[in-house]
C-alpha cells in the first residue's frame, strides 16, 4: 500500500495561522542580498584595523 500525501492539505489555514504580507522585490533584495553584503564589508574592514594603535615600539 502506498501512502500519498495531497497538496491540497496545504491550502487550509491551522488555528491560530496568521500570516503576514509577502515582501517586495525591494525588501527581499535588501534583506538577502544588500544586508549580507555590507555585513561582510563591516566585519573584513573591523578584522583588517591594526590592533594595539597602530604605534610602532622601537628598542634602542
Amino acid at each position: 500500500m502506498m501512502l500519498l500525501s495531497s497538496p491540497a492539505m496545504a491550502l487550509t489555514r491551522d488555528d491560530g495561522d496568521d500570516p503576514g504580507s509577502g515582501l517586495s522585490v525591494a525588501e527581499t533584495l535588501g534583506l538577502y542580498v544588500l544586508l549580507p553584503i555590507a555585513l561582510f564589508v563591516i566585519i573584513g574592514g573591523l578584522a583588517a584595523l591594526p590592533l594595539g594603535g597602530g604605534k610602532d615600539k622601537k628598542k634602542k
